[in-house]
Formats: structure tokens, C-alpha cells, sequence
């Protein structure tokens, strides 16, 4: 299992995913992000869309990047916004200020106890987010990660990384 089972895997509508997923897991063309980072980002969103073989095959290609607390804090990171992206997203569709104001009462202690870098659960908290779109938790991770000094253009390569890890979910799910 690997990169160039993925690859193989794809159809031939799907071409441009595979010359992308090189593109985006090369730390040479994610600037800003280490190789940690950029496979977790893509495990987390594998994780996140619940695709056994994307999975599977970003776990034997990170094997030696990624420790177990790593992937430990890939998956707090995944349940969580799994559980936050909705509670937000919702606030915000919503638009009911008062609703907002609303203390959640949603326990998220492992935000803080999750046993990685605060940078990576982060950058993974973002890539999930992305997935479904959640304005509110998009703005609030970027703008931690901008003001801890990650730069746009590493924002941008984790925004792109969870596009092309979906785009390649769609695909292997279409045939």
C-alpha cells in the first residue's frame, strides 16, 4: 500500500487528482509545512470521510513521519470536528444572534489534551473543517495558526491538500 497504489487506483477521469495528490503532499510545493503536517493533513481528511483505502494507504506512506500520539491527535482532531463543524456550521446557517450567544455545553477538553504540537491540531482541525465547510471553525483555526505564524501560503496548501484528498474520495467512490 502507498502513494502510487492511490494513484493507480484513480480512474483515468480522475487524472488530474493523481498529478495534484503528487503536487500537494510534495513538501517542495506546500511551503510552509512540514512533512508531518502535510500527511496529517491528509490522513486527517481520509479519516474524516471515512475512506478505508485513502486511509489506509496514507498510513503505510506516513509510517515513518507519523508517531502513534501523532495519529492519536489526528483522530481527537477528527472526532472533534466532527462534533464542532456541525455545532458552528449550524450557529452560523442559523442567524439567530441570541442562539449564538448560547454557551455550547459541548464538552471539548481534548482540544487541549490531545498530546501534539498546538500547530498541528490545528493545521488538522483546519484541513477536517474545510470538508464541511464551516466558516466559523475555517476562520477561527486559520487565524490561530496566521497568528502563531504559519503563512498564508501554508493556510493554502492545507485548504488544498483537504480538496484533493475529497476530490480523491469522490472519485474512488464513483465506479
Amino acid at each position: 500500500m502507498s502513494l502510487e497504489n492511490i494513484k493507480q487506483a484513480l480512474p483515468d477521469y480522475a487524472k488530474d487528482l493523481r498529478i495534484n495528490l503528487d503536487n500537494v503532499l510534495n513538501p517542495e510545493n506546500s511551503v510552509g509545512l512540514t512533512e508531518k503536517q502535510i500527511f496529517g493533513s491528509s490522513l486527517s481528511v481520509a479519516m474524516a470521510v471515512k475512506n478505508s483505502f485513502l486511509t489506509k494507504n496514507l498510513l503505510q506512506v506516513s509510517q515513518n513521519i507519523l508517531s502513534e500520539q501523532d495519529i492519536k491527535g489526528i483522530k481527537t482532531a477528527v472526532s472533534l470536528m466532527g462534533m464542532n463543524n456541525v455545532y458552528y456550521r449550524s450557529l452560523h446557517l442559523a442567524e439567530e444572534e441570541d442562539l449564538a450567544k448560547r454557551p455550547a455545553g459541548l464538552r471539548m477538553t481534548m482540544m487541549l489534551k490531545h498530546g501534539i504540537a498546538q500547530n498541528d491540531f490545528e493545521i488538522y482541525s483546519l484541513a477536517v473543517s474545510c470538508l464541511s465547510g464551516c466558516g466559523m471553525c475555517i476562520k477561527s483555526h486559520s487565524s490561530k495558526l496566521k497568528k502563531e505564524g504559519l503563512s498564508l501560503s501554508a493556510i493554502q496548501s492545507v485548504i488544498k491538500i483537504s480538496a484533493v484528498i475529497q476530490g480523491c474520495n469522490q472519485s474512488l467512490n464513483l465506479d
